[in-house]
């Protein structure tokens, strides 16, 4: 199989964690540079026609992009460390968690980023900074929601590591690097010692 990812990029992070996580080996790595709108080549288009990353390549030739998928794919073909729930109750939970995740964390995250910072202009264009900043103070309403719900479990979805902690972190992370946003320095505590736990797994360093 090859994995389509770009360096730093949010989305290929998040299954590239996930791989690591499952200690998963025989997986081709093609780097794919947004900085350089390779994703929007030709080449790549036929493979997602949407010009998103991450990609899965299956053995067949079919292409599995949208990172949910690839990772519900790759956990039902490496079963254990499990990380997206046993049973149908447990999977609901940790689904919901990780949706929240992403949905409410990343994506406010991404569209403060996209939109406010000069960086990513030749990519987001045009820029609305209204906007961007509007999404900037939703993401931190959720951030200080998660803050709270931290304060009581030490994992996004209950009492262990699971795939929203992964997307949790990677959004938190890309936060960190573009805006400089720390949560300890922001009156949030909890989010804080849980993003420096989850820092210490070996996974946080792949895809950084």
């Amino acid at each position: 199989m090859k994995l389509f990812v770009s360096a730093r990029a949010p989305s290929p992070r998040r299954v590239l964690m996930f791989i690591a996580e499952k200690q998963m080996t025989g997986i081709e790595l093609v780097d794919v540079s947004i900085a350089a709108g390779e994703h929007r080549s030709p080449a790549f288009v036929a493979k997602s026609p949407l010009a998103k990353l991450p990609v899965l390549e299956l053995p067949d030739g079919r292409m599995l992009g949208e990172t949910r998928a690839i990772c519900t794919f790759l956990e039902g073909i490496a079963p254990q460390p499990n990380l997206m729930g046993e049973g149908a109750e447990e999977r609901a939970f940790i689904e919901m968690a990780d949706r929240r995740m992403e949905l409410y964390l990343l994506a406010g995250i991404a569209n403060w980023i996209r939109h406010t910072h000069p960086g990513l202009a030749p990519l987001e264009q045009p820029q609305f900074a209204d906007f961007g900043a509007s999404q900037g103070e939703k993401a931190k309403e959720v951030m200080r929601w998660l803050d709270a719900e931290l304060a009581a479990r030490p994992f996004v979805a209950g009492d262990r590591f699971t795939i929203a902690d992964i997307t949790g972190f990677v959004a938190m992370e890309f936060a960190r690097g573009l805006m400089k946003f720390r949560p300890g320095e922001n009156g949030m505590p909890h989010l804080q010692a849980w993003r420096d736990r989850v820092n210490e797994r070996g996974s946080a360093r792949a895809g950084a």
